[in-house]
């Protein structure tokens, strides 16, 4: 999902072509034909009655709702993608090696140097480097290519409705009828992704109400439209507001010295990169990392896999996409299209992704061990991380935090 809150030239120009879609690449809605898919279909314009109520109390007013409601169906596309994003669904080198394939660092070179006027200026307002810009542009829409074609107000009912998040993405779905009403855009205007992600950036509506902007002055603040300018300018404004730091990194591919304590690998320790360099942490490429400002030591891939020194950008970077898979590629990305070079580091890819049942069944095996990650919902976060570590430790095994198929079998 994009921009989770959990959890976007002077003329119109194409968007460059590129060879693959967006990360998450969308596919036309299911066809409702089964009878349980029609139960859920009447249960669906139930809701929508009691949420016109609902909407008209929260001051939308009716000719914007009704407008809006009209035809809209039960999307079990939607409900599909839902269950399967891929950020946490795909091991972390198998997500970069679509976010950063070859194809999408070629396109992103040429986007930026087709918009690199566009792209200053917006890097001169709002502080964000233009080649992060443009990775967050490639990642979510393929550089303008993918922007959507999913209708906003039928997603967002359908995940509203489907009731695993049903607070929030009423939310959103009401901040989706404000737009409206507001005459930024028009219903057939608003398509996006299967979560309501809207325009080049993929921005949920809450975070066009609060950071979308009108940065070609022409009154619109139009990020679905072919001109890429106010989405870009939206996206530097996002990040400006939650605390991007110019000049320092996302993060840095770091290589750790033998022996080194794996307990010190976790999100809460900060260090300064010469306080890391005395313990022995090194940049890939040998080099001592400038002081940058605190960052700590992330293992996506477990030992085996590549480390990496993070900084408060990182963090930054979360609050569009709470996925670290995400935040890693945008940042490599960035880096590619800055003309670096790729990771140095081999993945263990001989390890696939656990699937969601497996995920609960960790966490569940953790709590029963006395190592409680505190929530069973599936998502390797910071605090099954911990408790992965804890439990690895407490077994004689490399305390690194990577919730493996391998670390599973251990807890079976």
């Amino acid at each position: 999902m994009r921009l989770s809150l959990i959890i976007a030239l002077a003329a119109p120009v194409a968007a460059p072509a590129l060879a693959e879609p967006p990360v998450q690449s969308l596919r036309p809605p299911a066809v409702m034909l089964n009878p349980v898919i029609s139960t859920r279909s009447a249960g669906f314009q139930n809701w929508l009655a009691g949420f016109h109520d609902r909407a008209i109390a929260a001051g939308i007013p009716g000719h914007v709702l009704d407008d809006a409601l009209s035809g809209i169906r039960y999307n079990t596309d939607v409900i599909e993608k839902d269950r399967t994003q891929n950020e946490f669904t795909k091991t972390v080198w198998v997500y970069l090696d679509s976010a950063a394939s070859d194809a999408r660092i070629a396109a992103g070179k040429k986007a930026l140097q087709q918009h690199r006027a566009l792209l200053d200026r917006i890097e001169a307002r709002y502080g964000v480097e233009k080649e992060i810009l443009t990775a967050i542009w490639g990642l979510e829409s393929a550089y303008g290519g993918y922007r959507g074609t999913i209708p906003t107000i039928e997603a967002l009912a359908t995940l509203a409705h489907d009731g695993r998040r049903e607070a929030f993405f009423e939310g959103q779905l009401l901040d989706a009828l404000r737009i409206l009403a507001d005459g930024d855009a028009r219903p057939a205007d608003l398509r996006g992704s299967w979560a309501g992600a809207m325009g080049h950036t993929q921005f949920m509506p809450s975070s066009y109400l609060a950071h979308a902007e009108d940065f070609t002055g022409d009154g619109r603040r139009d990020i679905w439209g072919d001109d890429p300018a106010d989405a870009l300018a939206s996206a530097a404004a996002y990040l400006h507001a939650n605390g991007w730091q110019t000049g320092q990194p996302w993060g840095i591919e770091v290589t750790l010295p033998k022996g080194f304590n794996h307990m010190l690998a976790r999100r809460e320790l900060e260090k300064m990169p010469s306080q890391w360099a005395n313990l022995g942490v090194r940049a890939a490429d040998g080099e001592r990392i400038p002081d940058h400002g605190p960052a700590s030591i992330l293992l996506p891939g477990g030992h085996n896999g590549a480390a990496f020194m993070i900084f408060r950008n990182f963090e930054v970077l979360e609050s569009y996409n709470t996925a670290d898979a995400y935040v890693i590629g945008v940042g490599h990305l960035a880096d590619r299209i800055a003309g670096g070079g790729p990771i140095r580091a081999s993945w263990p890819r001989e390890d696939r992704a656990l699937s969601f049942e497996e995920r609960v069944e960790l966490q569940r095996r953790l709590r029963a061990a006395g190592f409680d990650p505190e929530k069973l919902d599936g998502r390797i976060g910071p605090l099954t991380i911990n408790a992965v570590r804890a439990y690895q430790k407490s077994r004689g095994l490399v305390p690194d935090g990577y919730a493996s198929p391998g670390l599973l079998a251990h807890l079976r």
